[in-house]
């Protein structure tokens, strides 16, 4: 298949390339199977994988994962990297959400020790941890100069006030602690809107999800991760909050300027952008590392009231449970990182800005940045799916750092906009198609249900599969929702 101006090509089963032309530096390279780019049908994210190769510095490819759909600027799935020297960085290639992000814990339990008791337990959760939109936590009020220590340390904030032990951080992308943090490059208003949003999962899709591993595709891989058929895990997926919004919604501002200073080509406005290296450049990075920051410390606040409230309605002590954190990713974030790449035939390693919105890190065994326990294995890749399906543990590939800058899919990615899933979901009960199928949920609203029904989402078992048959992160074990907590 190709789009309607004949660029879109397909590579082999699992990837199609959009050749270089116009104004594009680099090719495009999008993961996808003929299935999913059917899928895709009106959508405009392609167009935006194209966009993104046209912006200054960009190395290697413009790429998107299985999950792609319509984004801000880029497309969300999209992954890209710039060179240090004339590249650039974009609001757009991070998103609002900054470091949106999934966190798995696993357990000591097994699924015939608590079927009865998930929708109690589900109950609790949704009074223990606020959920929805403007949702904060009356328990939990912090000074200005308290939430700068939570822009600076990150998840370490949180377990050095009682919030998890130091363990927890080994198991976290960048130990819970981006480096390069600056809270005074967060405005008045960033802060007054996540003054009282630490701890809390927020709206739309976030959630705090029980679940249990209904199959294992590579044991030697789930054991290393602690992972076993019919344990009981819980998985945290929110970001940053009102704080991190603000961030992006005052940056982007900044980088239309910025745009127009450097005399930058924007083939779409939302891509506003800065040179990397800028003044305006490095504010912003900064910015992002803050509310990257404060997206660690919310998922690590939010675990510790997991663990209270699990301990509590299971009347079981924390050693009974075993809850521990296999790993925790970003989603929405851009990092530097040396990645190796092909110039003019030759192979050089060089230091790149790598914007991943809406898409995981998936980095290979050996890597220096992950935990020891993981040097085997590769990192752990977390793709969460809808409430009604399914959600998979895999692990990072080499393939992934030769051909992705280490990146694979993060989710399902939507195929129905909230307002279509409001008028599809007309005449139904969410809520009751799903614990007719086992399923509790509670959420802050009902119309967070319907615009976040399973429907309104692809199928994840179809989202992985292509990222494990192209080799850029592989299958380990399968998760199957017993019941969750929505925004």
């Amino acid at each position: 298949m190709e789009d309607r101006e004949g660029h879109l090509k397909k590579l082999d089963d699992n990837r199609y390339i959009v050749n270089r032309h116009g104004n594009m530096h680099v090719d495009g390279i999008i993961y996808l199977n003929e299935e999913l780019l059917h899928v895709l049908g009106t959508d405009e994210s392609i167009k935006q994988v194209e966009n993104v190769a046209c912006l200054p510095g960009i190395v290697g490819a413009s790429m998107a994962m299985p999950d792609i759909h319509w984004g801000y600027g880029f497309p969300i799935g999209g992954v890209a990297a710039f060179d240090m020297e004339t590249g650039v960085v974009s609001p757009g290639g991070v998103g609002y959400d900054i470091n949106c992000g999934v966190r798995l814990l696993r357990s000591d339990l097994r699924l015939d020790e608590i079927r009865e008791k998930v929708k109690d337990l589900i109950g609790h959760l949704y009074i223990n941890i606020p959920s929805g939109v403007g949702s904060h936590r009356k328990d939990l009020r912090l000074t200005r100069e308290e939430i700068k220590k939570v822009l600076k340390k990150g998840a370490r904030w949180a377990v050095e006030n009682g919030f998890g032990d130091q363990e927890d951080l080994e198991y976290i992308e960048d130990n819970g602690q981006i480096r390069g943090a600056d809270p005074d490059c967060v405005s008045d208003k960033a802060y007054e809107r996540g003054k009282d949003q630490l701890g809390t999962v927020g709206s739309g899709n976030h959630f705090v999800e029980i679940g249990y591993i209904k199959e294992v595709y590579d044991p030697d891989t789930a054991a290393r991760f602690s992972i076993f058929k019919d344990q009981i895990t819980v998985m945290i997926h929110t970001g940053s909050r009102g704080l991190g919004y603000q961030i992006c919604d005052d940056y982007i501002k900044d980088m239309i300027k910025a745009s127009e200073k450097y005399g930058i080509f924007l083939p779409d406005r939302q891509l506003c952008c800065a040179p990397i290296d800028s003044p305006e450049g490095k504010r912003y990075l900064s910015a992002m590392a803050s509310a990257a920051n404060y997206a660690f410390a919310n998922r690590q606040l939010i675990t510790h009231w997991v663990r209270e409230t699990m301990e509590h309605t299971l009347k079981a002590g924390s050693k009974k449970l075993g809850l521990s954190i296999v790993y925790d990713v970003c989603h929405n974030i851009a990092k530097i990182e040396r990645h190796r790449i092909m110039e003019k035939g030759k192979v050089r390693e060089i230091e790149v800005c790598v914007h991943r919105k809406g898409a995981t890190r998936s980095y290979p065994p050996d890597s220096d940045v992950l935990p020891e326990r993981y040097k085997k294995t590769g990192q752990p890749v977390l793709i969460p799916g809808d409430m009604g399906r399914a959600s998979y543990i895999l692990c990072g590939t080499k393939k992934a750092m030769d051909e992705t800058f280490g990146s694979t899919c993060h989710g399902a990615g939507r195929v129905m906009s909230r307002n279509q899933a409001i008028k599809a979901s007309k005449g139904r009960s969410i809520s009751k198609e799903l614990e007719d199928r086992g399923i509790y949920v509670r959420a802050a609203s009902k119309s967070t249900l319907v615009e976040e029904m399973p429907d309104a989402y692809k199928d994840v078992s179809k989202v992985v599969q292509v990222v494990h048959n192209a080799g850029i992160s592989r299958l380990v074990a399968k998760i199957v929702p017993l019941g969750c907590i929505k925004g």
